[in-house]
């Protein structure tokens, strides 16, 4: 038992001071990605987090999708899912959850962090003031921790700021802006004419599910009434049958202060969301409704928008739109620039406009590096970005790459015990780019360094595949609208393109070869050669000849204009760092087809040529004169991780029973381990909530393979991967002139791809 006498003074509640290498505030995507590449790399982490699950707009308790670059799959950034650590992440929820279960997400994460004995995690702690050391660095971070009344100082020499509202970097003093530039400050057409505070706001979503008998509903009293509803300028895009993020555009509070007033954003919303469920169920406008319940509202909005700080550098429109490259570039993007008007659901404008580029860009380091504290990396959505750059890199898994930089950045300072800006020299920043690629980050244009022990070895594989057809199936594809084959060239000529048609009735097919004026896009803005196809009523084999038309390496598009009248034959057969791509409409991404640019807003007009998500998706059936020599074992050791400019695989043929890679060296080498890079489609968006998703794993990726010496001894073998990266660790290190890798094809139309190895 314990009993405390009357204390005439106020009693203290506990307090406890932590020392550490790094301290990670936020537990979002960015603060759980920054806290395990730190700790991962050796360093002693506290993560903070304020909430009792982590994940940020990603969790539970908010269940909005992550995404990034993909875009759903609605832009033009062919193989851009992010990689490193939120790709592993993406997977394991992948493979756990297709279903897209946000409990079993939070899970999932909270897995990722335990797993990490380096990582101290305090939940439901918020940090709330900071001390100094002196004007310009961090001594401590102020936290307290609801749950168990306990006060914590947690000293460090690196602060990570993940919080979202900046709480860290605007206790410390950090300069920082809310709302938009004008337009001359930056020279961002797209910018207003004059600064404002307009913000993004906040949204608030809620799950409905059928009961499966009918269910009355009342709304709550502060609840907006139908006639309220229905004055709403939004409310007609109310969906009965829509839930959760569906409805992300139920926003408000852009026109408010986001960080101090998000309790009352929060009522606004919840007026919103129960008078909008109580017009669902109760107005008589929607059919089917009666067996419908409300099983879900969200009790923390997801803020989009507050402070953006002040760092080395700001990124801004013109760098999203050129694709400005950086020799500092740690992240990368390809979200649209998203605007959404500040009124949100009161607003008579369209719930947002996005405005795409027409390929990933750069996030150089300095963005990362308040350009006042100089202990403090900023993470997630307060990196440094003008409010209209912002517009993209604010979305989360663009911001959880960037955390994985930061965290890996952070570790790195931690051990050589020097300031974050000193990474900065081009000796450092080579290191850091290298070992994030090494973990599978995915720099594109920024190959992994290559160790000299594999630059020594010879690789042979047992089969190399040369593309020379995509083989038929008994399957036809409509023209109804555009379609291609997206493929990798290497320069010289390029091929004859044999495909099987059919046709209504006698019509005239035009048929292009097409690249992108970038070779690294692939958005199909340069016309090679046009070709008429004069078909005939019924089924016939065409032969497109391309073969006068000069090629550099690089993607091009074998393109099948709209026709409703023609079809033309696909293949099951699918290869890595290939795809069919189709001119149409996405709407969830605001395109139409076609990027249709305002006047003067320094935005480019281009056609979007997108896939459809599997099960759909087949490549166009043809074959292909000379086959493309595009899959060669000498992509293993070119140090790029994905397709860019070249698939950058090794493709074996599906001929091959047994396909092998076989290492050998001139004499004996001391090996600890090695990393294998497989193809798990980084085009394919991997949305965590609300979408299903056709597998559990991905298509292209290797699930079985051994390592074996040349004895036949066997080092490892694996029979369940569904990871793009794996880390072999030996039992104990060998001393070996040759490694022998057996691998399985992935499916009987499916042929087994590595792209890259490393040995060490």
């Amino acid at each position: 038992m314990h009993q405390e006498k009357f204390s005439k003074s106020t009693r203290t509640n506990k307090q406890v001071a932590l020392h550490t290498d790094v301290v990670v505030v936020g537990g979002g995507l960015a603060g759980v990605c920054a806290a395990i590449a730190s700790a991962r790399s050796g360093a002693k982490v506290v993560l903070v987090q304020d909430r009792p699950v982590l994940g940020g707009n990603a969790s539970s308790e908010v269940r909005l999708w992550a995404l990034g670059a993909t875009s759903h799959m609605g832009n033009n950034n062919r193989w851009s899912r992010e990689g490193g650590l939120i790709d592993e992440i993406m997977l394991e929820n992948l493979r756990a959850n297709k279903e897209g279960n946000p409990l079993i997400f939070d899970a999932i994460l909270l897995d990722k962090v335990v797993a990490e004995t380096n990582i101290t995690m305090l939940l439901n702690t918020a940090a709330y003031s900071v001390t100094k050391e002196s004007a310009n660095r961090i001594e401590s971070v102020n936290a307290f921790c609801s749950q168990n009344s306990t006060y914590y100082s947690i000293f460090a020499p690196i602060f990570t700021d993940c919080s979202g509202d900046g709480i860290v970097a605007f206790n410390a003093g950090a300069a920082f802006r809310i709302g938009s530039e004008d337009k001359y400050e930056f020279n961002e057409l797209l910018a207003p004419e004059k600064a404002n505070s307009d913000l993004l706001g906040h949204s608030l979503f809620f799950y409905s599910k059928d009961a499966g008998t009918p269910v009355e509903y009342k709304a709550p009293a502060f609840a907006y009434s139908q006639d309220e509803i229905d004055a709403i300028p939004r409310s007609k895009n109310i969906g009965a049958k829509d839930s959760g993020c569906k409805f992300w555009w139920l926003e408000f509070g852009g026109i408010l202060d986001t960080v101090h007033d998000t309790e009352e954003i929060k009522w606004e919303l919840w007026k919103i969301v129960y008078g909008i469920w109580d017009y669902i169920k109760n107005s008589g406008k929607y059919e089917d409704v009666e067996n419908l319940t409300l099983e879900w509202v969200g009790t923390v909005p997801g803020k989009r928008e507050s402070r953006r700080f002040e760092g080395e550098y700001m990124i801004t429109q013109h760098d999203i739109v050129e694709q400005k490259r950086f020799d500092d570039a740690i992240s990368y993007g390809g979200w649209a620039i998203d605007l959404h008007p500040a009124e949100g659901v009161y607003s008579e404008k369209p719930a947002c406009s996005q405005y795409h580029s027409k390929g990933v860009y750069q996030i150089p380091y300095r963005c990362f590096l308040s350009r006042d504290i100089e202990n403090l990396y900023l993470g997630g959505r307060i990196i440094s970005a003008t409010h209209m750059a912002f517009g993209s890199t604010r979305v989360m898994i663009t911001c959880a790459h960037g955390g994985q930089a930061i965290g890996e950045a952070a570790a790195m300072c931690a051990k050589l015990n020097v300031k974050p800006k000193a990474l900065l020299a081009p000796k450092l920043m080579s290191e850091l780019q290298n070992r994030l690629n090494g973990l599978g980050h995915g720099l594109a244009g920024i190959p992994l360094t290559k160790s000299d022990v594999l630059l020594k070895a010879e690789i042979q594989a047992s089969s190399t595949l040369a593309l020379a057809e995509f083989s038929q199936q008994d399957d036809w594809l409509s023209l109804a609208q555009s379609a291609a084959q997206l493929l990798p060239f290497t320069a010289g000529l390029a091929p004859t393109f044999t495909v099987q048609l059919s046709a209504q009735e006698a019509t005239t097919l035009t048929c292009q070869l097409r690249v992108s004026i970038k070779p690294e896009n692939y958005t199909p803005d340069l016309i090679c050669k046009t070709i008429e196809l004069d078909l005939h009523a019924g089924e016939q084999t065409v032969s497109l000849d391309f073969s006068e038309v000069e090629l550099i390496t690089q993607y091009g598009f074998v393109i099948f204009l709209a026709n409703d009248k023609v079809q033309v034959r696909t293949s099951a057969q699918r290869v890595t760092g290939t795809m069919s791509v189709f001119n149409k409409v996405h709407k969830a991404v605001s395109n139409n087809g076609k990027q249709i640019a305002p006047p003067n807003s320094g935005v480019e007009e281009f056609e979007f040529w997108t896939p459809e998500r599997r099960p759909m998706g087949q490549n166009i059936a043809m074959q292909i004169t000379p086959a493309l020599q595009s899959f060669a074992v000498s992509n293993l050791t070119n140090g790029h991780l994905r397709p860019w400019l070249g698939s950058n695989a090794w493709v074996a043929d599906l001929s091959d029973k047994a396909p092998t890679l076989t290492l050998s060296w001139p004499e004996k080498q001391t090996l600890a381990g090695l990393r294998l890079y497989f193809d798990t489609d980084s085009d394919h968006a991997l949305e965590t909530v609300l979408m299903v998703h056709p597998e559990k794993r991905i298509p292209f990726c290797v699930s079985r393979y051994s390592i074996k010496l040349e004895d036949g001894t066997v080092l490892m073998t694996e029979g369940d991967n569904y990871q793009t990266l794996n880390t072999i660790y030996f039992k104990q290190t060998i001393s070996t002139d040759k490694l022998i890798i057996e691998l399985s094809h992935p499916a009987e139309n499916v042929p087994a791809s590595v792209f890259d190895i490393e040995v060490f």
